[in-house]
């Protein structure tokens, strides 16, 4: 039977009693001991392992929950005690602890102790009972600051006689690096400060090994090492800080937002995490309920117009508020929203506006506006005339933006006829909120009053149109209607009318200055223009730059004075197997005139046509009649086309005619009277040639002509001479050019031909869209040869220079040179000398160089036409 455990107050009384029973801890020869924070042992009683578990589990709960509030009963006087008692004290509190933890055990039923007792129970092999701990479980203290290492329990195993053959060690979760144990002793520390919050609980495994032998003499024991919590963690709202609204005028105790804060403590143990809120700032505006955190209203009727915004700091407190405790704190911005609870007011009883009487209807004459210290809908407002004498003339609308009432004109207004108007006009809230209608009305009226001014206004028409009508036949001069317009002033100075000429392009109408008499100008067509729509200007005599527009709508009336004519170009067709009184043609007409009881046209041959005996036309009496075969028999060789004159008259008074010719074409058919081929060219042709064929060969004609008029032209330029006459000018034009760049691939307008007909080719591709610079470089020298050799390669010369310069202008250009040539064996040609020169030098060659040389030659040359011999 067991015995009841002891207690001691630390190890050393333990070690002096060696005979005290060792209670079991986890399974077979261990045992445990608790510490409290103080480091006073107390060694547990032991329970049977004959307890049914279900029971052994709820007594092994009660004794949990007794060392919880034991030990953070002692928690909490730890700091106290340091602070307020003294040491006289410390047995006093002793003696607490060891009545808590009496009264904890206290509640175990004695009976079932005794009932687990009564029932040993015998292991096979063995012959002692086996007593077993399901307690299993240490506890140590989180956040523990001191500079030893915290102790957390002791294992121990019967095997252990104490004299240092049996060792301890211990694996599993924070084994070695958190945990250690005395392999000697079997007492475990805590080497590391521990935090409840990161982990709450190890999970560790203890076993005693035989030191020699290094095997175990007890199987191996799971136990767990659980973080006891302190108040560590100060609440926190994770969702802060909070925004929230209410309505203005919210009676007391409106929810306006819960706020919620957490602790990480555990909330299982002790108040280390029971929040209570309250308010810091705030005050006495709103409230918080302290369990809930439920911000509400304190004050009844707070007006946003008066305040709209209130700030509040929320605290949150653990261990229940209570002195000690944590605390955290958030703000809370509470907004009050806007009701409609302020009614518009005019600033001003009345208003008074001026006018000009010539302001255009649609234009705003005012704009007012009420009042309202409201916001957003509930400052929306609706204005109406109520009373005055400017119904129909003025109306009132509301802005939707500025909620402002904007006054407009619907008529004209006339200071001759009325020089000022009244109006009573009210603003009233679009919604009104029926909690609030106890303030008052929510409307309010003011008075305007319009005054008229007056303007210089233009001439007035009698008449916004006037419409008229004349025949087309009228003749010019004859009037079609008049206009009146007058000056509405007091003044009514005399008006001039006129025509504005772009609407009276053609000046078909004249209109007197003075009387407004419309009279036409040139003959009518109805069927070119019906309606002439003309603008009248009424301009004041004294005021030239005051004028009125009138409008005139002209119509033309109709004269049948166009004749009938075929509604279409018909292309009529007869097949050649055609049967007497068939058909071939049906066909209508059209007249430009539009009588108005419409058309009636009749429908004959001419007399002329009568009598053939190949065509007969029947008159249908609906405005179309039918062409009809006489005999049958047509030929195309015999003849292709025939020509029926048809007669048509109108119905007009007097009546219109006209003849149309109707162009008939013999066709081959097939069965079906459907026209295969109408040409009679296949019968005529000699040869069979057919008419794509004529006209392939007059193509090619053609074609050589052209190439042979293209050959004798470029012949012709090929023999034209260097040098033109005086007369004639070699340019033939000068293209002016917008762009940079471009020259003789742009352009072929101006010729060369004066440096191109040349005797002798070159492949050097000239440019002419610069112009050369005069630089007389060192040239070679030239013998005078026939055929102007020496000005064809001077020629060249300069035109590759003018090639290969970068600062030419990019245009086309002509440049005389001044150059007579060089090397010439006669020397110098000048008169000075060349009459007294006794040299012998047939100078015939120089009639050879053109006109501008025959001057020369006549003087030097040796021809019967010399003058000197």
């Amino acid at each position: 039977m067991p015995t009841p455990g002891w207690l001691a107050p630390d190890a050393a009384e333990r070690a002096a009693s060696p005979q005290a029973p060792i209670t079991p801890f986890f399974g077979e020869g261990y045992s445990a001991v608790v510490t409290s924070p103080n480091r006073t042992l107390y060694k547990l009683f032991s329970l049977d392992s004959q307890l049914t578990p279900c029971r052994r589990q709820e007594l092994l709960s009660q004794l949990e929950l007794c060392l919880f509030s034991c030990q953070g009963f002692f928690l909490t006087q730890e700091k106290e005690r340091k602070k307020k008692m003294k040491l006289g004290k410390v047995e006093f509190c002793h003696f607490l602890q060891l009545i808590a933890l009496f009264l904890c055990f206290s509640g175990m039923s004695q009976a079932e102790l005794s009932r687990s007792r009564s029932k040993p129970y015998f292991q096979s092999g063995r012959s002692r009972t086996k007593r077993s701990w399901v307690w299993n479980q240490f506890f140590v203290l989180e956040e523990y600051m001191g500079s030893d290492p915290l102790y957390v329990g002791k294992l121990h195993s019967d095997v252990d006689k104490g004299d240092g053959s049996i060792k301890y060690i211990l694996s599993g979760e924070g084994a070695s690096s958190i945990f250690i144990i005395d392999e000697n002793t079997g007492d475990i520390h805590a080497t590391k400060r521990l935090d409840r919050e990161e982990q709450a609980y190890y999970t560790l495994r203890a076993q005693a090994l035989d030191r020699l032998t290094n095997k175990p003499v007890e199987p191996e024991s799971e136990f767990v090492i659980k973080i006891q919590d302190i108040n560590d963690n100060e609440p926190k709202f994770l969702d802060g800080p909070y925004t929230a609204g209410v309505p203005e005028m919210s009676p007391v105790g409106t929810s306006v937002v819960q706020v919620t804060a957490t602790d990480a403590d555990d909330p299982t143990y002790g108040n280390s995490a029971r929040v209570v809120y309250s308010i810091l700032q705030g005050q006495p505006y709103f409230s918080v309920e302290p369990k809930t955190g439920v911000i509400k209203t304190a004050l009844p009727n707070m007006d946003r117009e008066a305040k709209d915004q209130y700030l509040l700091v929320i605290q949150a407190k653990d261990m229940v508020g209570q002195n000690g405790g944590l605390s955290g704190t958030t703000s809370v911005t509470v907004t009050l929203t806007d009701v409609n609870d302020n009614p518009p007011r005019f600033p001003r009883r009345s208003y008074q506006y001026n006018v000009p009487e010539s302001l255009p209807v649609a234009s705003v004459v005012a704009r007012i506006k009420a009042a309202d210290a409201d916001i957003g809908a509930n400052a929306e407002m609706e204005y109406k005339i109520v009373d005055g004498d400017g119904f129909g003339i003025f109306k009132i609308s509301v802005d939707k933006d500025s909620q402002e009432g904007i006054i407009t004109i619907q008529k004209d207004l006339d200071f001759e006829a009325k020089t000022s108007y009244t109006l009573r006009i009210e603003a009233a809230n679009r919604d009104a909120d029926p909690r609030f209608l106890s303030l008052g009305p929510f409307s309010d009226t003011t008075t305007v009053k319009i005054i008229v001014e007056d303007v210089d206004e233009p001439p007035v028409f009698s008449s916004p149109l006037y419409p008229m009508e004349v025949s087309e036949a009228t003749q010019v001069g004859n009037i079609i209607g008049t206009v009146a317009a007058h000056d509405p002033d007091s003044s009514n100075s005399p008006v001039r009318y006129s025509i504005d000429r772009n609407t009276d392009l053609e000046r078909y109408f004249n209109i007197d200055a003075n009387s407004g008499v419309i009279t036409t100008a040139k003959s009518l067509d109805r069927e070119t223009n019906a309606v002439h729509n003309i603008t009248v200007l009424a301009m004041e005599s004294q005021n030239p730059s005051q004028i009125g527009r009138g409008y005139v709508a002209i119509t033309i009336l109709d004269i049948n004075d166009n004749a009938p004519e075929f509604a279409m170009d018909y292309e009529t067709t007869v097949c050649e197997n055609a049967q007497p009184g068939q058909v071939i043609q049906k066909i209508s007409a059209v007249d430009k005139d539009e009588p108005s009881d419409g058309h009636q046209f009749y429908f004959s041959l001419t007399t002329d046509a009568t009598n053939n005996h190949n065509f007969s036309l029947k008159d249908n009496k609906d405005n179309t009649a039918s062409i009809l075969t006489r005999r049958n028999g047509f030929r195309r060789q015999e003849q292709s086309v025939y020509y029926l004159p048809v007669f048509i008259v109108d119905s007009g008074s007097p009546s219109l005619s006209s003849t149309n010719t109707l162009t008939i074409r013999v066709c081959d058919c097939d069965a079906d009277g459907v026209a295969q081929t109408c040409n009679a060219e296949a019968y005529v042709l000699p040869a069979g040639l057919s008419t794509g064929a004529l006209i392939a060969i007059l193509a090619c004609v053609l074609t050589l002509l052209v190439l042979i008029l293209l050959i004798v032209t470029m012949r012709r330029r090929k023999k034209e001479p260097l040098i033109f006459d005086e007369e004639r000018d070699i340019r033939e034009n000068i293209v002016r050019y917008d762009d940079e760049g471009g020259g003789e691939e742009d352009t072929e307008a101006f010729d060369m031909a004066a440096l191109r007909n040349l005797n002798v080719l070159r492949d050097t591709k000239t440019r002419r869209d610069v112009t050369p610079e005069i630089q007389f470089l060192s040239r070679p020298t030239f013998k005078s040869i026939p055929d102007n050799v020496i000005f064809r390669e001077f020629i060249w010369e300069r035109l590759k220079e003018a090639d290969i310069d970068p600062c030419a202008p990019p245009y086309d250009s002509l440049q005389t040179y001044a150059f007579e040539g060089n090397g010439s064996v006669a020397e110098s040609l000048s008169s000075l000398d060349s009459i007294s020169s006794n040299s012998d030098q047939n100078y015939d060659y120089l009639s050879d160089w053109g006109p501008r040389f025959k001057r020369l030659a006549d003087m030097y040359g040796t021809g019967p036409e010399s003058l000197y011999s």
